[in-house]
């Protein structure tokens, strides 16, 4: 969740979406977002909208934000999604709680938040229930009271098994830490382990990487994602990297690296179901994330989360003390939304499923795009038994280049 700030519309006082939106909530799955903005320390690459303890006291020494009370103010965000989506909807197939470091906040806080999203909108079925979680804020005890709770699912952020390579990214843990909480994940019951890492970080070698994945897919996860890094103005590393501390991540390196991921991970018996995400199984496979990548409907709970359903996207106020008053108002924490037409719609459906495995059909695309889907298939970069099936389905060369490839399709 960037920290950047967008544009819109107003959003009314009450949160209430257009009712063309919410006709459309009954034709595909909804799931929740729930963004917790706590860290103990900011890492050096990260543009998140997140905050240290430090950031949230006022010149007085007064906390104008806590995560003592933030759990009962996420919960007054689903109570007003409840009320805004109160029309025909189906039951929640999937929750994601994200960060900052959710597992900041205590267990039971996070399970009460899950619990009063089940009581007002119930799960479906064996739904996914993940959280994101810092490897030095996880304890045995801890993860099977998340298990305990109705967690499913747990990612770790791993990002490297190189010391080096750790402290220019400014992470906290020690390499083996994040091994050691997939274990100890397991032994809780979670069935389903993700490990986070990135690639391409200033002063990362080819061995340094081949390390990582091998001690990541070593560590037994059934999914892993591998990212590459991005150097985000107003960072730290940004900082670094203009001062001449550290080089600019090169493009080729960064194509090497992806490579070898994939080699790794599918010599290990991953599959690539989507450019950055790698499952052992189907089952594996983060279904949230499939969410986002095919348009389906969630609501965002907490400061900067961003909501979507129906084509309307909204995002709300950033910082958790602006969060906290307007729910304290009794009003919608949005800041803004976007409704998106026909024309976006389609270009955003193209956008994100080609990024996925099924990859997206070519009647999405305009009739120049389906002349340049045969250009990218003569190239190697598009798959030509899927494109002769009706779809446009990205290569392993082509996933090298698939925000090039978006561009010649739209």
């Amino acid at each position: 969740m960037p920290s950047v700030a967008l544009d819109g519309e107003p959003v009314p006082r009450t949160g209430d979406l257009p009712e063309a939106s919410l006709a459309e909530l009954g034709d595909r799955p909804l799931g929740f977002y729930v963004h917790v903005p706590f860290c103990v320390t900011r890492c050096g690459y990260c543009d998140f909208n997140t905050y240290t303890a430090e950031e949230l006291v006022s010149r007085d020494g007064t906390a104008v934000a806590s995560r003592d009370t933030y759990a009962d103010q996420a919960i007054a965000e689903i109570a007003l999604a409840d009320r805004v989506l109160a029309g025909p909807r189906p039951r929640v197939s999937t929750v994601f709680v994200g960060g900052g470091t959710p597992t900041l906040l205590a267990a039971d806080d996070l399970g009460r938040i899950l619990a009063a999203i089940a009581d007002r909108f119930g799960l479906e079925p064996g739904a996914e229930v993940t959280t994101e979680a810092n490897p030095e804020t996880v304890t045995p005890e801890y993860l099977a009271r998340l298990r305990e709770a109705g967690f499913t699912r747990v990612s770790f952020g791993m990002q490297s098994a190189r010391a080096h390579v750790l402290r220019v990214l400014e992470r906290g843990h020690t390499p083996g830490r994040p091994e050691q909480c997939v274990a100890w994940a397991r032994e809780a019951g979670f069935e389903h382990v993700n490990l986070d890492l990135i690639y391409g970080t200033p002063g990362e070698g080819d061995d340094d990487w081949r390390a990582s994945l091998d001690a990541a897919v070593a560590a037994g996860p059934d999914h892993v994602s591998a990212y590459s890094l991005i150097v985000e103005e107003g960072t730290r590393l940004a900082a670094r990297v203009r001062r001449g501390e550290l080089a600019e991540p090169d493009d080729d390196t960064m194509a090497d690296r992806y490579l070898m991921a994939d080699t790794v991970l599918a010599e290990a018996g991953f599959t690539p179901y989507e450019v950055s995400n790698w499952a052992r199984t189907p089952e594996g496979r983060s279904r949230h994330n499939m969410l986002y990548w095919t348009g389906a409907h969630w609501w965002g709970v907490g400061p900067g989360a961003h909501g979507h359903v129906g084509g309307t996207r909204w995002w709300n106020v950033k910082h958790p003390a602006a969060y906290a008053a307007r729910l304290a108002q009794g009003s919608s924490p949005a800041q803004a939304r976007e409704v998106l037409t026909e024309q976006e719609r389609r270009f955003e459906r193209v956008l994100l499923e080609l990024r996925i495995e099924q990859g997206c059909p070519l009647d999405l695309l305009e009739p120049p795009g389906r002349e340049a889907a045969a250009r990218a298939v003569a190239e190697g970069l598009l798959d030509a038994d899927a494109h002769r099936a009706g779809r446009a389905v990205l290569t392993r060369r082509g996933r090298l280049l698939a925000d090039a490839v978006v561009r010649d399709l739209t």
